[in-house]
């Protein structure tokens, strides 16, 4: 593949393409990868598709202000994104150890990007081109746009527009924001006038205009210095992410607002068929051959994305800050089209590695109301149990993978993206049992994996998930199903500990069912405090955001090195944690060598049990000799 169907990376590049100066530079924290897995590949291609020349800062030197000048001054400004996640999320595990592999730079390399990648990019820009626009976007931006808990630094942090300078914020989706924003730039709109568009944030003045109408305000001071206040500001932000019922919000800092406009409204199944159409180059950029390429590509390559959004409303998951809880789909005919170009590439063996997206098996909104009123405010659509206004329907999707794999060069298609197993038992049509077949005999690799997360109902419920009896039940049909085809698949599913709620009796049911099932864990996902998350509130806080109840949480390093162990308690390593952490529940019965058991008692347990039933039997036969002694004294006093 030619570098020339790149996008220039290289001033050189740029001046090849007869450029004098980009429209739009874009400063990406990851490698440059031209996939539509990637935000920042949708975002250039679609400013590229109106017109705008657009050059690709990937990963730049942050150590000075010089990278950040490579391709001169752009004439529009700098979009700047941390990359594909958050900065902090790539380089730290949940344990705060640096992590080391980064599957989004070449060779999967550490410390290409900086931590706070957003933020220190737009301050090396600020000072290279102090009057230049400056528009952030990404997830890390989206997730941090209000006064946010930062779990690394253990603290709650300003909005990332007002620590970094920059002039506008956007959030969500970006297609259809960054289109309208590099519309107005053109048409010489100062940045700090643009203050009209949805899905964006800006800064201003107190007594400066809003456009919208407002729904809720607050202080910064105030969320920063009150958790209970700063619960009660999620609430309000989490009741206005949809773009039919939001309403623009108010954070102040001192004599300025910072101030949200609402969401920008989702991309059409046309609109998103057009910006899937784009000419992607679907790979990492040629010049990270030599160290390995970019790692991140290997998962996505042969993958499709169907849809967005997503209205499974996991409390854990950032997903209803980000696409939205209202999910659109693309037409089967643009999905099809795509794998057909995918089996045209040399590297293609065949496989088609997922069709899915947020959640594999949505294709259209959770009911009819919402594309009139928009979603919901307060309920959620399938937890704790399904909406009897939900639209559970499959024959689209059927229908869609059906289609791939009538393309010449398919030999199968998976899905490997989460499906939403409640979603997929409260399909009472005749799609909903065709699906499950067709899913077990057609598409899966040896082993499927779903995300039941938990087994207690006090923790599923602040997780946002069904009664774990739903989960029962999906696992019972599935092996049903699969001995019918005569396969033999597995079910994996996702476990988390840890989540606020969880205590160690919790985690100890968990384990119960993990030694029920048979299964051994290789991986559990401890809960990880990001922005964005009703879970995250719970954790800062101790609160639910939606009741103002308490919430127990799992703090101290200790527990929750616990409450995973529990979960791998088949592990050696993990056996003295795990007794320790049956001990302190008062849980002994589950220490020993019986199939209930969870795990066997230690040399120094076995010892001192020893010891006991010497001393039990000391005592024993010291207590029959005494009743000896003492019938014969009887007896001869009898006698007498």
């Amino acid at each position: 593949m030619e570098g020339k169907m790149f996008l220039p990376t290289t001033k050189k590049e740029m001046e090849e393409r007869g450029w004098a100066q980009p429209d739009f530079v874009y400063v990406s924290g990851d490698a440059y990868v031209d996939h539509p897995s990637f935000g920042a590949s949708i975002i250039t291609r679609v400013l590229e598709d109106m017109g705008f020349n657009v050059a690709f800062l990937a990963q730049p030197d942050f150590h000075s202000v010089n990278d950040f000048k490579r391709f001169g001054e752009p004439r529009l400004g700098f979009l700047v994104s941390a990359g594909n996640i958050d900065s902090m999320v790539a380089h730290y595990t949940v344990a705060k150890r640096k992590r080391n592999y980064d599957y989004y730079s070449p060779g999967g390399k550490m410390g290409l990007r900086p931590d706070r990648a957003t933020l220190v990019y737009s301050k090396k820009i600020r000072e290279a081109y102090p009057e230049t626009a400056i528009i952030l976007g990404g997830l890390e931006a989206s997730l941090r746009r209000f006064g946010h808990y930062d779990y690394w630094d253990d603290t709650v942090m300003k909005s990332l527009l007002v620590d970094s300078g920059a002039d506008i914020l956007t959030y969500g989706m970006g297609e259809n924001i960054l289109r309208r924003i590099a519309e107005l730039l053109n048409k010489n709109i100062p940045v700090n006038k643009i203050r009209d568009v949805r899905g964006t944030v800006w800064l201003g003045d107190r007594n400066d205009k809003i456009h919208f109408e407002v729904g809720g305000s607050w202080d910064f001071v105030s969320v920063k210095n009150d958790k209970k206040e700063y619960a009660k500001a999620f609430a309000v932000q989490y009741k206005n992410q949809d773009s039919i019922s939001g309403k623009a919000l108010v954070e102040y800092y001192g004599d300025k607002m910072l101030v949200q406009n609402p969401p920008m409204a989702p991309l059409t199944r046309e609109e998103l068929d057009e910006v899937y159409a784009l000419p992607y180059m679907r790979d990492y950029h040629f010049s990270y051959e030599k160290q390995g390429g970019v790692p991140a590509i290997e998962e996505v390559k042969f993958s499709l994305t169907h849809n967005r959004g997503c209205f499974g409303g996991c409390n854990f998951c950032a997903l209803a800050f980000h696409q939205g809880r209202s999910v659109r789909s693309r037409s089967i005919e643009s999905v099809v089209e795509e794998a057909r170009l995918l089996t045209t590439f040399p590297d293609f063996k065949g496989y088609i590695n997922d069709v899915g997206g947020p959640t594999a098996n949505f294709r259209e909104p959770a009911c009819e109301k919402q594309l009139k009123s928009g979603v919901c405010a307060d309920k959620k659509c399938l937890a704790p149990a399904p909406c009897k206004n939900l639209k559970a329907d499959h024959s689209e999707y059927i229908e869609l993978l059906t289609q791939i794999e009538r393309l010449p060069k398919v030999k199968k298609v998976f899905i490997r993206s989460g499906i939403r197993f409640d979603y997929l038992l409260a399909d009472k049509s005749p799609s909903g049992n065709a699906f499950f077949k067709k899913l077990v005999k057609d598409h899966v690799s040896g082993q499927l994996k779903v995300a039941p997360e938990h087994c207690s109902e006090s923790v599923l419920k602040l997780m946002g998930k069904p009664e774990f009896s739903v989960y029962e039940k999906f696992r019972n049909r599935y092996f049903e199903l699969t001995k019918s085809f005569n396969k033999e698949q597995y079910l994996v599913p996702y476990l988390m500990s840890s989540h606020p709620g969880s205590k160690l009796q919790d985690a100890i049911k968990l384990s119960e069912f993990i030694r029920k099932w048979n299964y051994n864990p290789e991986q559990v996902q401890d809960f990880y405090p990001t922005p964005g998350t009703a879970s995250t509130v719970m954790f800062y806080t101790g609160l639910d955001p939606f009741t103002l109840n308490e919430v127990y949480v799992p703090r101290s390093p200790e527990e929750k090195r616990m409450q995973r162990a529990l979960l791998q308690c088949k592990d050696p390593k993990n056996a003295d944690l795990v007794r320790k952490a049956l001990k302190i529940a008062h849980r002994e019965d589950l220490i020993g060598n019986s199939k209930k058991c969870l795990v066997a008692p230690s040399y120094k347990d076995r010892v001192e049990k020893a010891k006991q039933n010497n001393k039990q039997k000391t005592l024993k036969n010291t207590s029959r000799q005494n009743n000896k002694m003492q019938t014969k004294r009887n007896n001869k006093g009898k006698r007498r």
